[in-house]
């Protein structure tokens, strides 16, 4: 266990999402951002000024310069496995942005190196943390909604992908699905547990992108609940819920400004929550894996959790270009070495 001083964190990636990230380590007492790489040096100079870091030009000149206990990792998905993996076998705990691997077979090379170092490696993924995600998983796992019947979510908004690298299948692994759907397998997860089915249909190329930037995915989970994810970097629903989950006995709805409850016989709505906050959740992922190697909590997000967030989005894939249900093969993890103390590393357990 490691004792409770603030860990020292780098940050190998200086893009948007690493803008956010600056600023959850300003607002946390427990984990202190000490440095950033990125090959556009510029780019890792403006975020390390910003919070009095220093700047590298890449994730080995940092790693190797620093004292460091923890990574977020903030780069393309095609570049995940190798500088997680490095990073693992220099004996530093990893937080990677999700997706986290374009397929299976390299998340679970991640997750084999991070065991055999005996270090920590999870996935990012923001909405997982999010206050009001967490209250709704409350109120549906508490009963009083009754039977989950139906999930729906949808992350949709028009977003100019032309010249960003989400769009270049060689970088990121695909479009819109494993870009945005990765937060939705996610979730749905969360509330329902494990995915046993989807299907997925590409709307219209808007973008004319080399990858879809429309899709409407269909899941049916292990335990028959039925779910519809819109996911759209070309158009946007204008809905206030991005979240909205039917049970036999009320409703439960996640919004970008409210979030609230009602069951059935109920006449009014009640409110428990008041919207989306990006740094909250944000701040929220960074607590928790600082904790989680200090010995102190569990990975909220589990790299079972993680890995069938891949193996999910790799069948949702193989629908789209089928155009069929397709069941989705889930396979337990197990790292290489049989040493128990490295799984329970790997695995974010209290030790």
């Amino acid at each position: 266990m490691i004792a409770s001083a603030s860990l020292r964190f780098g940050m190998v990636g200086a893009g948007g999402i690493a803008q956010a990230y600056a600023q959850a380590f300003r607002d946390t007492n427990i984990a202190d951002l000490v440095a950033v790489a990125d090959v556009r040096t510029e780019s890792a100079e403006a975020i390390a000024q910003s919070i009095g870091a220093k700047a590298y030009s890449t994730h080995e000149e940092m790693a190797e310069a620093e004292n460091l206990d923890a990574v977020v990792v903030c780069t393309p998905p095609v570049t995940h496995r190798n500088i997680c993996a490095d990073l693992a076998n220099r004996g530093l705990h990893v937080l990677c942005e999700k997706p986290l691997a374009i397929d299976s077979k390299s998340a679970r090379e991640m997750f084999d190196a991070a065991a055999q170092n005996k270090v920590k490696l999870t996935m990012a993924t923001k909405f997982r943390y999010a206050a009001d995600v967490i209250r709704a998983k409350s109120i549906v796992s508490s009963g009083i909604l009754g039977d989950v019947i139906l999930f729906e979510n949808c992350f949709t908004g028009h977003v100019d992908m032309s010249q960003r690298w989400n769009s270049n299948p060689e970088i990121s692994g695909g479009g819109v699905l494993i870009d945005n759907g990765t937060h939705s397998v996610d979730i749905i997860r969360y509330f329902l547990g494990p995915v046993a089915e989807v299907q997925v249909v590409e709307g219209r190329r808007i973008q004319q992108l080399d990858v879809e930037d429309t899709v409407r995915m269909f899941v049916r989970t292990n335990e028959g609940v039925m779910g519809s994810i819109d996911l759209s970097w070309s158009m946007n629903k204008e809905q206030p819920f991005y979240l909205s989950i039917y049970g036999s006995h009320g409703t439960v709805l996640v919004g970008w400004k409210e979030s609230k409850y009602r069951r059935s016989n109920d006449t009014d709505w009640v409110q428990f929550g008041e919207g989306y906050n990006k740094f909250q959740a944000f701040r929220g992922q960074i607590e928790n894996f600082t904790r989680a190697i200090r010995g102190e909590d569990k990975l909220l997000v589990s790299p079972e959790d993680a890995l069938a967030s891949v193996e999910v989005i790799e069948t949702a894939y193989d629908s789209l270009h089928h155009s069929v249900w397709q069941p989705v093969k889930h396979t337990k993890w197990q790292p290489k070495t049989a040493d128990a103390e490295s799984l329970s590393a790997a695995a974010g357990q209290v030790s």
